[in-house]
């Protein structure tokens, strides 16, 4: 039999480990990840609030609240990621449930009425295939807290 490059070798334990739901570390991929996504939409509202709201039909008022939840939610879910016990699972959780908050208000705003992200004559933001995706990364965080 011909002798196999030990890169090709399969390692079980290797593989299994980064896998699992139980490393350690994962938790931060999906952190990052919301995180990163609210705050860019988040400071994309800060320059141009009158006509932002004007586009979406919302008033400043509730545009410069969604902003500041926005922004709000990336910070919970570091802040949550590195303070251990009851306070950061409370972070965390909080920050899934703001997520959630906020998603569905885009979808009944913005995005009703279409599944697929692809922008449309109907649908030029797109519909709500991507906001349905982020609300179940949240009721991740919502449901496991930082015991993820």
């Amino acid at each position: 039999m011909p002798e196999r490059h030990k890169a090709l070798d399969y390692r079980p334990d290797n593989v299994e480990f980064v896998a699992s739901a139980d490393a350690p570390m994962a938790h931060w991929l999906l952190r990052f990840a919301l995180s990163a996504t609210f705050l860019f939409h988040g400071l994309g509202k800060i320059g141009n609030m009158a006509a932002t709201a004007e586009h979406f039909g919302l008033s400043q008022r509730v545009l410069s609240a969604v902003t500041v939840v926005e922004l709000t939610v990336p910070a919970l879910l570091v802040l949550g990621g590195l303070l251990t016990g009851s306070l950061g699972d409370l972070a965390t959780r909080l920050a899934g449930i703001c997520a959630i908050a906020i998603l569905l208000g885009a979808i009944s705003v913005v995005h009703w009425g279409q599944w697929s992200f692809a922008p449309s004559d109907t649908h030029p933001l797109g519909g709500m295939e991507y906001q349905v995706t982020l609300i179940a990364v949240s009721l991740f965080f919502v449901f496991r807290g930082n015991s993820a």
